[in-house]
């Protein structure tokens, strides 16, 4: 996942960047609007956080900028107002969703969480992740624009992991949800086999590990 931090107060910007870092998210810190506003339009982001107060640019400038330009990327606010009729007016303008400071950090990740996997339900049936595209009504996978031909079971094991992109999938939960067993050992040992055919095939990064009995698409 990659976040677009705008916000001026640099310290604060930089104490987000490292609580994402360790929960390896990627990040990319603009402290004025012109450098954040270009770094949005030419780069694709999972989430924008984005300073209400900014000295340099009405906020909502930078919001109108980004939708007027096709950009649907999420848009979470950063504020120190927390009226009501604040938060009402704010949800019914530009943003997708915001938060007031000073917040936990917890929070922070939840909500950018929660927007982006909005964002990925209310998106065609095109799944795009990285340089993948995954055509979920055609069941076709395709890796820079050239189609992955993939069996039908190699298929639904991509998809399962695509749809929960981020979360970490457990062997029992690919067994019940792919396979529909849910104890048998040498089924467990399928899920590596099958989990080296698709890196193989699509990219050896792809599909990470996570203490070899776990796995997570990022």
């Amino acid at each position: 996942m990659k976040v677009l931090i705008i916000e001026d107060n640099e310290i604060l910007s930089k104490n987000i960047s490292r609580y994402l870092e360790l929960e390896k998210i990627k990040s990319h810190q603009s402290f004025n609007w012109k450098d954040g506003l270009y770094e949005a339009l030419i780069q694709d982001y999972d989430c924008i956080i984005l300073d209400l107060n900014l000295w340099d640019m009405d906020w909502l400038d930078i919001c109108l900028e980004l939708r007027e330009k096709q950009k649907t990327t999420p848009i979470l606010i950063l504020s120190a107002r927390n009226s009501l009729q604040d938060k009402i007016k704010w949800l019914k303008i530009w943003w997708d969703d915001y938060l007031t400071k000073p917040f936990e950090y917890e929070e922070l990740l939840a909500r950018i969480y929660s927007l982006v996997r909005r964002n990925d339900s209310i998106k065609s049936n095109i799944i795009e992740i990285w340089k993948i595209k995954i055509n979920t009504n055609e069941k076709r996978i395709f890796n820079n624009n050239k189609e992955t031909k993939l069996t039908s079971l190699e298929y639904s094991l991509v998809e399962y992991l695509a749809k929960h992109r981020w979360d970490i999938i457990s062997k029992e939960k690919l067994l019940e949800k792919v396979w529909w067993n849910l104890d048998s050992y040498e089924l467990s040992r399928t899920v590596d086999v099958y989990i080296s055919y698709l890196r193989k095939k699509i990219d050896k990064d792809f599909i990470k590990t996570r203490k070899g009995l776990w796995y997570i698409i990022e």
